[in-house]
């Protein structure tokens, strides 16, 4: 977000320099930097109620003195009679309306409003738009201005899934589908919720009277919408974040004012549509708790002083929250909020003590297993532990840094099902995939932690010329763990296709384990488990490699030997043959024709490139090159092929 510094003076008192402004909002978690006396902040996805000037100023007031008292419009106002219906009141919990009519346009604005279009090089639209867009920095709520003349009939608010087309305000003409938030007037859309306004109501350089909107909407029906239509817009920003829902008779007031500072106003009327009233939180006072977490002792006065200072209130033993604050929840953010106003630089490192005991012995166990895994053509995956939907026995995470994801997962096997598909869509045809993780359930009130293997397979059994015409199976799977882990795992499931996105019919097994259930000791098969783990040559270990995004293509070349001997000379030709674009190469069947008196061999030669599709004259191209290599060697020819 960019912020003028000047503009936020206007805020505070104390005036301070520049760089004592920049280094006090690092010390409040924002990081910014700033040139031309223009701040740009990075702010935390939690953090929506620091997006605009009365935010910051309300943060920085633990520092500065400051005045947060805006101008607003103080006479009495009209009711507005409505043709309004709201048929989500969860996705929109509350919503009100101005109506308001001016005499004429003014010409030219006044200085606070001039600036921030000049200061900021942001374009003018209309009177309305302009003012909607500076209440929405000043304030942080977004407003939509609506050309009144243009509203003849009934708006309402619904959550829809069919697929409908919608014209923006900047003439974008889009189909909306899924699942979408939208007004629609006369059962045309006119409004996507949270993001843009549509062209056929918006206001124009004429409009003199207009129908002002200001909500309160649900983040989790906004979020991923800009991003979804490539309508990135001020207002999806900060609706995402969370919007304060008790600011609408003030930003309203606040929108009257500015209008009134610039032209006489004729008539204005007003409308409130609220669900349910919104429940301020209150979490107990719990000093000892943050003492704790933050290893400091400091007094309640000086809590209750910290706390105050951003706009929190004390009622005898409970802190009530700001209505806009929706990241506050627990004695966890109460402590980081103190955090930021002493400064983590502020607070002295105390020595703890971590107990190492069966720590060495259980890595060592972990990177066993791993070792195992790979050797027999496993890949090893890792997933975030979190998750959007909650489950039986799972935990929330007080302050999630994503809305989308707040619950601790329960199992692993979604996660790897989303790897598997992922990985099929990039054509791959044999997938046996790994995952070793901490699972963290909720049971009696206790938190339980177990750490635990997940396997999952799907497609050929191999790439080569025993396993390539196999499936991985159920049996397969069992017998893995039998031989490599003396184990019988409890279930070993078959995952359906029917709720995945995908065409590939081959069947899905996966597979939880306890890793306190793998036993190496009693181990009885021929591995030597002490060679496991412990030497790896990392000049050998792949670190990253870019993934195509491009199909890949293959080719099937079947190479008749009239001469045994030269078989290995053949296997060692190909694995060593450099060709662009050739990705991975296999032998894939393999047939000794005692009456013939020769071997035929199938290799699959697989291409990609990792910066285009490739045509089937490259590819040819590349092929000829390696049967040409091949066939080099005496008594090695391919059928009906001649030499290049």
């Amino acid at each position: 977000m960019k912020v003028a510094y000047k503009h936020l003076l206007n805020f505070l008192d104390d005036k301070p320099t520049i760089d004592d402004l920049s280094n006090k909002l690092f010390q409040l978690g924002h990081e910014n930097e700033f040139k031309n006396e223009i701040f740009d902040i990075e702010f935390t996805p939690n953090r929506g109620d620091c997006l605009s000037l009365i935010g910051l100023a309300r943060d920085l007031n633990a520092f500065y003195k400051t005045n947060l008292k805006l101008n607003t419009y103080k006479d009495r106002i009209e009711s507005l009679s409505m043709n309004f219906i709201n048929q989500s009141a969860h996705d929109c919990p509350s919503i009100s309306f101005l109506k308001i009519e001016i005499g004429k346009i003014p010409k030219k604005y006044h200085d606070y409003l001039e600036s921030y279009f000049l200061d900021l090089n942001i374009p003018k639209n209309n009177f309305f738009a302009d003012i909607s867009n500076y209440i929405s920095y000043e304030m942080g709520q977004p407003t939509h201005a609506y050309d009144s003349a243009k509203i003849n009939g009934q708006i309402v608010f619904k959550t829809i899934k069919d697929n409908v087309e919608f014209r923006t305000l900047t003439k974008r003409k889009i189909t909306l589908s899924g699942l979408n938030s939208i007004f629609t007037l006369n059962e045309e859309v006119i409004n996507l919720a949270g993001i843009m306004g549509g062209e056929t109501t918006c206001c124009s350089l004429d409009t003199t009277t207009a129908l002002i909107e200001c909500a309160h909407f649900n983040p989790e029906a906004i979020i991923g919408k800009a991003v979804k239509y490539d309508l990135h817009t001020d207002a999806s920003h900060k609706f995402e974040r969370f919007v304060d829902p008790d600011c609408h008779q003030e930003v309203m007031r606040r929108f009257i004012q500015i209008v009134e500072d610039h032209t006489d106003i004729k008539n204005i009327e007003y409308a409130s549509y609220q669900d349910k009233e919104p429940a301020h939180k209150k979490i107990p006072i719990d000093l000892k708790k943050v003492n704790k977490i933050l290893g400091l002792n400091i007094s309640k006065d000086i809590f209750k002083s910290y706390l105050t200072k951003i706009g929190f209130l004390f009622e005898a033993e409970f802190i009530e929250v700001p209505s806009y604050r929706n990241d506050i929840s627990h004695q966890n953010d109460i402590a980081e909020e103190i955090a930021r106003l002493i400064g983590y630089d502020n607070i002295k490192p105390q020595k703890i003590t971590i107990s190492s005991s069966g720590l060495i012995h259980d890595l060592d166990k972990v990177k066993k297993i791993k070792s195992i895994l790979v050797d027999n053509g496993f890949v090893e995956v890792v997933n975030q532990p979190f998750i959007k939907f909650q489950s039986n026995g799972s935990i929330a995470v007080d302050n999630p840094l994503d809305i989308n994801r707040k619950y601790l997962r329960t199992s692993m096997t979604d996660s790897l099902v989303n790897n598997l598909i992922f990985n099929e869509k990039r054509q791959k045809d044999n997938i046996k995939l790994f995952e070793i993780s901490d699972i963290y359930t909720m049971h009696d009130g206790d938190i339980v932690k177990t750490n635990k293997l997940c396997l999952i397979i799907s497609g050929r059994a191999g790439r080569n010329f025993k396993d390539f015409s196999k499936k991985l199976d159920k049996g397969y799977l069992s017998e893995l763990l039998k031989d490599l882990f003396q184990i019988k795992p409890s279930a070993i499931n078959e995952v359906s296709r029917k709720a995945l996105n995908t065409k590939i019919k081959s069947s899905i097994f996966s597979c939880e384990v306890d890793i306190n259930s793998i036993d190496f000791s009693s181990h009885e098969q021929g591995i030597d488990i002490q060679d496991y783990g412990i030497k790896i040559n990392m000049e050998k270990c792949v670190q990253y490699r870019a993934i195509s995004e491009f199909p890949s293509t293959y080719r099937d070349v079947s190479f008749s030997i009239t001469d045994y001997k030269n078989i290995e000379d053949l296997l060692d030709t190909i694995s060593k043959v450099k060709s662009k674009n050739l990705k991975e190469s296999f032998l894939f069947d393999f047939f000794k024709n005692d009456k013939a008196g020769e071997v035929k061999a199938g290799f699959r030669f697989i291409f990609q490139s990792i910066n285009k599709t490739l045509t089937d004259i490259e590819v040819d191209e590349q092929i000829d090159y390696i049967i040409n290599q091949g066939i080099k060697i005496n008594g090695v020819y391919v059928q009906g092929y001649k030499r290049v």
